[in-house]
């Protein structure tokens, strides 16, 4: 059996285990882009191929993409008051074995501490902490498989909780055809730990992807789809009295659009992306402006790179995500 069966039978077996696990809003740190360049095109990509260390946590295959020794920073302002910011490094064996070691921490902000009857008696700032590691193995010309083993720490006023994630993902790339094809099971995990005896699920996702060039442009078309297995409408907002969501409007949810162009040269790229989801619940939450619009741009100079992305998470507030890397 090849090594490119092997790894697609582990990876079904692993899907087909954990199809029953579904997420809540918890740990929200493996649910945040962690790369521009996938925040300006919807927040979500499994198959862009690029140079750039922090897609790999969008799918771990795509780490092989990425030049060793490369060194990499990222910041994001998200919510009113919370902020991200991250480190990663790639170390690649031989041709065929990429390595990443990556740290990661989100911090919600300043809150009010209250007793029963609603004094404030002080404030906390919740925050998660995310640390790990990645790997990618060439499988053959056009395959590309991966994983990254995550740890998550959360901490809640005088509440903390530990979790552990594992992705699994594959990558599809023909550079003849300029077609990229990506399949992600993400966030497969558990609480270790959890908040005052209150278990709650990590946020997985089973996500796959296609990234094609339009013609002999540099233009690229990018489509993903998102939670395939979740279809129940009741894990959706909505302002409906019933609580249900239209069927169209729970199809169009499970989908991330994007443009993407990328100079000849690899000089510089511009993305643009629409969010079906984000946009829905923006605009049932009274936010219209922008609502799952994204766009961002970076450069690439002589082993330095710079991105930088606009979003909207939040009615509160936009997101602006940065980064910074530079391969020795």
């Amino acid at each position: 059996m090849s090594k490119f069966s092997v790894f697609l039978v582990f990876f079904s077996s692993l899907v087909l285990g954990i199809r029953a696990q579904q997420s809540t809003a918890t740990m929200e740190v493996l649910s945040l882009p962690s790369s521009p360049r996938a925040a300006a095109l919807g927040g979500e990509n499994v198959s862009v191929v690029d140079d750039n260390a922090g897609l790999a946590l969008h799918n771990p295959a795509l780490l092989y993409n990425v030049s060793p020794r490369t060194l990499s920073f990222d910041f994001m302002s998200y919510a009113s008051g919370a902020t991200m910011m991250g480190a990663q490094y790639v170390h690649a064996f031989g041709e065929r074995h990429s390595f990443t070691g990556l740290a990661r921490y989100l911090s919600s902000g300043s809150m009010d501490e209250t007793a029963a009857d609603g004094t404030v008696i002080g404030s906390f700032t919740p925050k998660d902490i995310m640390f790990g590691a990645g790997y990618s193995y060439l499988l053959n010309d056009y395959w590309t498989g991966g994983a990254n083993l995550k740890f998550v720490y959360s901490h809640l006023a005088d509440f903390s909780a530990f979790s552990m994630a594992v992705d699994v993902g594959l990558n599809y790339y023909n550079p003849d055809k300029d077609l990229s094809f990506g399949i992600v099971a993400k966030n497969v995990g558990a609480q270790i730990a959890n908040y005052n005896d209150c278990t709650e699920r990590v946020p997985f996702s089973l996500q796959t992807g296609i990234s094609k060039a339009i013609g002999h442009s540099p233009v690229h078309v990018n489509v993903t789809a998102v939670d395939l297995t979740k279809w129940n409408h009741r894990q959706y907002y909505t302002t409906n009295e019933d609580g249900t969501v239209k069927w169209t409007t729970n199809v169009l949810n499970h989908f991330v659009v994007g443009l993407d162009y990328k100079a000849p040269s690899d000089l510089f790229w511009l993305s643009l992306g629409y969010n079906f989801r984000r946009a829905y619940e923006l605009k049932a939450a009274g936010s219209t402006a922008f609502a799952g619009i994204t766009a961002g741009g970076g450069i690439h100079v002589k082993g330095f790179s710079l991105g930088l992305s606009y979003a909207r998470y939040h009615r509160a507030a936009s997101s602006i995500m940065v980064s910074a890397a530079y391969s020795f």
